[in-house]
């Protein structure tokens, strides 16, 4: 007697368990609809798009690299959002009598529900129909489109598979907070290459499209194209490539779903050597300085490796500070003063200290009785920041300058961004004592319901207070770049824009200090809402 077929119960499953999650709640329905209808809209503006190729030249030079990084989006997508599908979790089915090769075949099926693979449908579709021509072409065109969303199926449900007991550990979710830095990255090269299209034409792709025409899933379009310019035996072994990483990836899908099956977790567990070792390593501390200062310090950088939410922020300010004036010097349209943006945005991390700690906040009140206490606490703070930021600000500076060729403005470029670092640590520990607010610890969002002007407050005022006690230092660059012997002396820009901006820091801190002392009950509220 044969075993019944587990196909139809897995879609059956993939599409109850898209029926129960949008009936959860209202928002959720709602969110998942709009998405759905902006996807296909997206879709068929794309479809569109790639038809309207049909008879271009370079078509070929279009299609392929956007094959290739369409399969690149499917491999890099379970590491960065391991939560998006339920059904990516095969540990979850240890406890049935399921054999490894239909378990695949009935995931690989119920893979091909949903949004995504619609999309990308909807893209391969496009991308054929772009380069074929004849009878022969379309034929292979239908065998190409099923080898290729197949293929980027497989690839995201092996990546998976081989990371599901990382990806499903605490350390693993965290790997989402690299999807800020690569989103901001990605856009930066997408804006770049089109800002070179449209200057030189589709010509640039030419290239990269014959060499991803021999990678998958890329290859089975390029098969297409093989075909239709009479290249037979071309189309058969990009054709052949695609089903060899198609069978490949199955099979290495298979052996670690088998892994999974049969070996405990112990991924999770670190060995009694490794926590031993952990705990008589003491790493940066033994660098800080003692007593009350070291201690806070060590806190908020641990802070800025654990939380989750505190490294997104991190994460994403480091990527924007060096992506923005780094691809604009790369484009030729940048300036030495682009690279005070890396000061500007690791500067935004001091506002709301005391939010970042949440409702555990009530541990560090319990330490302060004074001004000075708190003094000591927020000067504690802003070291921790200028561990970071110091080196960092003076590497893209310097990096920027270096891009553009004119290091004659290197000494005022690091001058800029060294006052208005000490600016906004001055403005961002005074708002974190008179605005703060909570920080959720779950979910997407930074501020806490009801709490949104206090956020903007902080936040958005501090950066016009910080821009504004910067305006001397402005100035001074101003004049001696417009006066006909200043360019002698521009170089004193960097000592003049060091003190200042740590008198600033100073400044603020010593301001900051009593209200924080005198408000600690309302901070403590504040921080702990939501």
């Amino acid at each position: 007697m044969s075993a019944p077929a587990i196909t139809p119960v897995f879609v059956r499953l993939k599409l109850s368990l898209l029926r129960n999650g949008l009936r959860q709640s209202g928002g959720r329905k709602a969110a998942y609809i709009t998405s759905a209808v902006f996807a296909l809209l997206v879709a068929a503006l794309q479809l569109i798009g790639l038809i309207a190729l049909r008879g271009h030249a370079h078509a070929e030079s279009v299609v392929v690299p956007a094959v290739a990084v369409l399969g690149l989006g499917w491999a890099v997508m379970p590491l960065f959002f391991p939560s998006g599908d339920e059904t990516l979790d095969p540990t979850r089915l240890v406890m049935l009598p399921l054999r490894p090769r239909p378990l695949v075949r009935a995931l690989l099926t119920a893979s091909l529900v949903g949004i995504g693979p619609l999309f990308t449908l909807c893209l391969l579709v496009g991308s054929v129909a772009a380069v074929a021509r004849g009878g022969a072409a379309f034929a292979v065109a239908v065998v190409a489109v099923v080898l290729a969303l197949l293929v980027c199926v497989a690839l995201a449900r092996t990546v998976a598979a081989a990371n599901v007991r990382l990806l499903t550990s605490r350390k693993g979710r965290d790997l989402a907070v690299l999807s800020g830095l690569v989103i901001a990255i990605g856009a930066q090269i997408v804006n770049f290459g089109a800002q070179r299209l449209g200057a030189s034409g589709l010509g640039e792709l030419d290239p990269a499209a014959e060499v991803l025409q021999w990678v998958p899933p890329a290859s089975a379009v390029g098969a297409v194209h093989a075909v239709s310019e009479g290249s037979y035996g071309v189309a058969v072994a990009q054709l052949a490539l695609s089903a060899g990483a198609l069978a490949a990836l199955l099979a290495l899908w298979s052996r670690h779903l088998t892994r999974l099956m049969t070996s405990p977790d112990g991924s999770t567990l670190p060995s009694a050597e490794s926590a031993a070792k952990e705990r008589s390593s003491t790493g940066l501390a033994r660098l800080l300085p003692a007593g009350r200062t070291g201690t806070v310090m060590d806190r908020s950088l641990r802070y800025i490796w654990r939380d989750p939410k505190t490294k997104a922020a991190w994460v994403t300010s480091l990527a924007i500070g060096l992506i923005v004036p780094v691809f604009n010097a790369w484009q030729g349209t940048g300036s030495v003063y682009f690279a005070c943006f890396a000061a500007g945005m690791l500067g935004i991390q001091m506002y709301n200290q005391f939010g970042q700690d949440t409702s555990a906040f009530w541990m560090v009140a319990t330490t302060i009785s004074s001004a000075r206490d708190a003094y000591v606490e927020l000067r504690a703070r802003a070291y921790a920041l200028l561990l970071i930021t110091l080196p960092y600000a003076t590497l893209v500076t310097v990096l920027t300058t270096a891009m553009l060729g004119d290091w004659r403005r290197l000494p005022e470029a690091l001058g800029l961004s060294f006052a208005l670092l000490g600016a906004m640590l001055a403005t961002g520990a005074w708002t974190s004592a008179r605005f703060p607010y909570s920080i959720p610890q779950e979910g997407y969002k930074n501020v806490a319901p009801g709490q949104t002007g206090l956020a903007w407050i902080s936040i958005f005022g501090g950066m016009m207070a910080a821009a504004l006690l910067c305006a001397p230092v402005i100035a001074l660059t101003i004049w001696l770049n417009v006066s006909a012997e200043g360019d002698d002396w521009t170089w004193l820009l960097l000592p003049a824009g060091t003190v200042y901006g740590a008198a600033l820091t100073a400044a603020g801190l010593k301001l900051a200090a009593p209200p924080t002392a005198r408000r600690l009950p309302e901070i403590l509220a504040a921080v702990s809402k939501g």
